[in-house]
């Protein structure tokens, strides 16, 4: 990766300029502020070796993986591969493999019980980001809130999954605000863990009281391009749902509702403008809510709004 700093020892021939960078890639010493090569750095500063595709840089790369908070030791230690391969991939013999079986024993039975618990709730929001088809980012931003709740040891006495499946429905909505794509709901992450909504919720509120999170604003918007994604549904329809939340919020109708009921009602009213209609059957479904919900929405709306959709 090609990284420019600055460099402030001396002054551009140029321009005088202070703002000299350093371009990593090509080893040049660059003006800031009129782009003029000021001298090369003769230092190779890149691997002795040459490789032209991905498994041989894999191969002869001597650094161990980054970091990473999904692992319980953040990948520092060393860890005994399940496979019965040596490092140059050749079988071990059977005589060996009793033994290797007995180290393995032996370094799980070192791990202290708190680090086994920490192990699996990272290992659970692994598996479960993954499910949700959530980014490594966001994965990670889950295992770090966790480990704040491990650290200050209000994981004692409360369910593993509980509080995992919450860091996880927080790091969605972090993450979330920026990206809209990457928004999850309860019913989701419960889908996937297995863990209750009103407990998923219960540990959110927890996590938001003791680690100092505050809550990041839904907005229905998040909600709709994955909704009409699932109906096939794109194009004028969209931008005349947009329009509707937008009118909606200025109307001030969506204070104390869901956004997620908003955005399928707007769903719902603008296919059955443009003549995409779908049913509240197909939306709810798409939605994961019910239709009751949906046409409480939609009533509202296209009262407040004066639609004149015929049913």
């Amino acid at each position: 990766m090609v990284s420019l700093q600055k460099e402030n020892r001396e002054k551009c021939p140029e321009c005088g300029s202070m703002n000299i960078l350093y371009h990593s890639e090509a080893g040049e010493y660059i003006c800031g502020n009129c782009g003029l090569v000021l001298y090369e750095d003769v230092i190779n500063r890149g691997p002795e070796w040459r490789s032209f595709n991905e498994q041989k840089t894999a191969r002869r790369v001597r650094v161990g993986a980054p970091l990473t908070y999904l692992i319980h030791d953040q990948g520092l230690s060393t860890q005994i591969d399940a496979r019965n391969y040596d490092a140059y991939g050749k079988p071990i013999s059977y005589e060996r493999k009793t033994d290797i079986d007995r180290i393995r024993k032996l370094q799980k039975r070192t791990m202290e019980s708190k680090e086994k618990s920490l192990a699996l709730a990272l290992s659970n929001i692994s598996m479960w980001c993954n499910h949700l088809g959530l980014p490594e980012h966001v994965a990670e931003t889950a295992s770090l809130i966790y480990r704040k709740v491990w650290d200050q040891g209000l994981s004692r006495g409360r369910k593993i999954n509980q509080l995992s499946a919450a860091s996880v429905y927080l790091a969605s909505r972090q993450c979330g605000s920026t990206n809209h794509q990457l928004l999850r709901t309860l019913k989701e992450i419960e889908n996937v863990s297995g863990v209750p909504r009103v407990k998923i919720g219960k540990g959110y509120r927890l996590l938001l009281k003791n680690l100092g999170y505050l809550s990041p604003k839904q907005k229905p918007e998040g909600y709709v391009s994955r909704i009409l994604k699932l109906l096939g549904i794109t194009g004028q329809t969209e931008k005349i749902v947009y329009e509707t939340l937008k009118a909606a919020r200025e109307a001030k109708l969506t204070a104390g509702k869901g956004p997620v009921g908003r955005a399928a009602a707007a769903c719902y009213i603008a296919s059955t403008l443009t003549g995409e209609r779908k049913t509240q059957q197909e939306i709810a479904r798409a939605a994961n809510i019910t239709e009751v919900t949906i046409r409480n929405r939609a009533k509202d709306l296209m009262k407040e709004l004066m639609f004149e959709v015929y049913l």
